[in-house]
């Protein structure tokens, strides 16, 4: 360094660094296979692949030399996987929960070369409103969304998620992409949806802890574990476990690696306020009351579960 040059502050140094490498992590670049000049850039293959990513986010500058150095040695991590192409479907019906959603939908997002429709059931492409008011724009219909997907992913949420699973529409189209796809998922309620499907008999599947005992209504061994897989179905607990959901399944899709960049990008390391509570350690007044006011919920799934044909024995 010149002696008579200002050292950078640390704090804005890491801020520079960061912006170098979360486009790249998260939404790729808009260079064009072509543009690349340097040494270190990646094959006009890689190039077209993050120009594709790029399209599914908010706009990009051009990359940097200094950003495609460092794609370039993200690229030659052993095992890193860094480009694809999946097709990932996640169900928008009036009424989801919307953490439910936008957890996976983050990390499956971040996956370069993968392309992510958000499927309303609706008519059109207009905002679907989650439980709470939150309203997600939808990329395509159920009709337009891809017949060969490698994650259906499904939502969950209250009576929302009960109306949507009795939508014949629905059902059929849970059917006919589930028969094809690599991977099933669904987070809290959302499992109810591939329940009313047809699609939980014999699984061992999870839900949010209030109604995970409704889970044998549809044909399922209820587990109370986070995540639960049984064969290319996994189901997350309530709500948050959708954040854990969608880094199992970038770990499936691509790599561990791939999964712990992520992890270290969205800097996912849990520290809540308070000690973590659960319906076994909380205040006793408190897991009841909520048990209690969700009993509309889980007479509806139980119902719901009553109108499917027996499970197979």
């Amino acid at each position: 360094m010149h002696p008579t040059a200002s050292p950078v502050p640390p704090r804005r140094e890491f801020l520079r660094q960061l912006a170098v490498l979360a486009p790249l992590l998260a939404l790729g670049s808009s260079i064009r296979a072509g543009e690349a000049t340097s040494a270190a850039a990646p094959a006009d293959a890689d190039a077209a692949k993050l120009d594709a990513h790029h399209k599914q986010g908010p706009l990009q500058p051009v990359a940097t030399a200094a950003q495609l150095e460092a794609h370039a040695k993200l690229m030659a991590i052993p095992g890193i996987n860094m480009h694809g192409s999946e097709q990932i479907a996640l169900l928008l019906y009036p009424g989801f929960t919307a953490l439910d959603l936008v957890g996976p939908h983050y990390f499956f997002a971040c996956l370069m070369g993968a392309k992510v429709h958000l499927v309303t059931i609706g008519a059109d492409l207009s905002p679907v409103a989650s439980d709470l008011g939150l309203a997600i724009a939808p990329t395509v219909t159920l009709a337009d969304c891809p017949a060969e997907l490698d994650v259906l992913f499904i939502p969950g949420g209250t009576h929302g998620t009960l109306a949507a699973a009795r939508d014949p529409a629905v059902l059929a189209f849970v059917q006919d992409r589930a028969a094809r796809a690599r991977y099933l998922a669904s987070v809290c309620t959302g499992a109810f949806v591939y329940g009313a499907a047809g699609l939980l008999r014999g699984k061992r599947a999870t839900s949010h802890w209030i109604v995970r005992e409704s889970l044998p209504a549809f044909g399922a061994t209820p587990v109370d574990e986070r995540i639960v897989w049984d064969g290319n179905f996994v189901s997350g607990a309530g709500v948050t476990a959708g954040i854990d959901l969608g880094l199992a399944l970038v770990e499936k899709l691509r790599s561990r690696a791939y999964a712990e960049a992520l992890m270290l990008q969205a800097e996912y390391a849990p520290a809540p306020p308070f000690p973590f509570v659960t319906p076994q350690t909380a205040n006793p007044a408190i897991t009841d009351g909520l048990y209690q006011m969700c009993s509309p919920l889980r007479d509806g799934a139980v119902e719901l579960g009553r109108t499917l044909k027996p499970p197979v024995t």
